[in-house]
């Protein structure tokens, strides 16, 4: 079976309207809310054979904060056309990921992560209606695909076993 889990960013800085949005850092809850999401995956024990995420700097923060929270998971290729991308494109890149990576997590922006979690999934239980309502910065979304190969994802068919936001994570 192929998993694939989805993390929107956490939540970031508008402090410096100048600065370019690539640019710009997490703030200090997305800082929080990161670590608290690295503290979870850990405890949760989830692993991945692959990392692909936005090279931006809020993308590369959160990831940083996963690890300040304890999870520890493999190298991060970094890969460009997942900033300020689509669902289709995503779908394009998820059908070329090679053969023996079966756990993947894509480490993105919205409105992309949404509208691809929704395109993949099908069926109408709580945490896909909460998914369809709002993706929030830093939440992360687990999708049994019912595809054998990345080569053969397409729309529907994939279950929606686990959507996490850092509000359910506070103490």
């Amino acid at each position: 079976m192929l998993v694939l889990t989805l993390l929107r960013h956490a939540k970031s800085s508008w402090a410096d309207d100048s600065m370019a949005d690539f640019d710009r850092p997490l703030n200090d809850r997305g800082r929080k809310a990161a670590a608290m999401m690295g503290a979870y995956m850990r405890d949760a024990g989830l692993t991945f054979d692959r990392i692909l995420a936005s090279p931006a700097r809020r993308v590369v923060d959160t990831l940083e904060g996963l690890e300040a929270g304890g999870w520890l998971g493999p190298s991060v290729t970094y890969e460009p056309r997942l900033y300020e991308t689509t669902a289709d494109h995503m779908i394009d890149l998820l059908r070329k990921i090679e053969a023996g990576v079966e756990r993947l997590l894509i480490v993105g922006h919205n409105p992309a992560l949404q509208q691809l979690a929704l395109r993949l999934t099908t069926g109408q239980d709580g945490k896909r209606e909460q998914l369809a309502e709002k993706f929030p910065a830093g939440a992360l979304a687990e999708i049994h695909l019912a595809a054998a190969t990345w080569r053969a994802v397409d729309s529907g068919g994939g279950e929606l076993v686990r959507f996490i936001r850092p509000r359910e994570l506070e103490d």
